[in-house]
């Protein structure tokens, strides 16, 4: 099946929204698990521009020794960078998570490159995000979530996305850090799964100690 946005090893910024330019074989043992459908997500590309200049100034100044970030650390430097805008800062919570979309040396840290993924996928969930808060409240409700959903291309059935609702929601509006964590999910498990469907027919097998891998 088909991958929208997977052009390269990292996908890319190509979601249609009108005025925003988005940018080993497993065994055959082991539970199957199926997706609604795959989809593209927005990431990092090396194409990133010379702008990112001022992404190392806000890493630098908030690495530690060992040129790294900790979810602590990157709490800190997403804080300070402002990236949030007027929304509440990141929870220590989702800054794990997001060092373990992207931490695929295992060290429990983002170094500047996998930094810099993560700063372009967050400009762009920031800007999906605002596009569907059409009342401009600061949090998505259902029917907006849907929206954002799918201009992310992803395809999914309206009875995941009330599961997704129940899961991020506060009375039902997702506030901007649990909508990063949500994305920060989708994207994970879309990866995993990707990479895991050699034959892109929307089913992988594995067995238990790799699925863990995608949490």
């Amino acid at each position: 099946m088909a991958y929208p946005g997977y052009e390269d090893e990292f996908g890319d910024f190509s979601i249609q929204v009108p005025g925003i330019q988005m940018g080993q074989p497993v065994p055959e043992t082991g539970p199957v698990i199926l997706l609604d459908e795959y989809c593209g997500f927005p990431a990092f590309s090396d194409a990133y521009s010379s702008a990112g200049d001022s992404v190392y100034t806000y890493f630098s100044a908030v690495a530690g020794r060992d040129g790294e970030l900790d979810a602590e650390e990157l709490q800190r430097c997403l804080t300070e960078s402002g990236i949030s805008g007027t929304y509440s800062p990141f929870s220590l919570e989702t800054c794990r998570i997001m060092i373990a979309m992207l931490d695929r040396d295992y060290t429990g840290k983002l170094g500047f490159n996998e930094f810099k993924e993560l700063w372009a996928a967050l400009n762009a969930w920031k800007q999906n995000f605002m596009i569907v808060d059409q009342d401009g409240s600061g949090t998505v409700e259902h029917h907006e979530l849907r929206q954002a959903i799918g201009l992310m291309g992803y395809r999914l059935r309206p009875q995941t996305i009330t599961t997704i609702v129940k899961r991020y929601s506060k009375n039902g509006r997702i506030f901007f850090d649990d909508y990063v964590a949500c994305c920060v999910k989708l994207r994970a498990l879309t990866d995993f799964f990707r990479k895991r469907d050699h034959l892109q027919q929307g089913s992988v097998n594995f067995m238990y100690d790799d699925g863990t891998m995608a949490i």
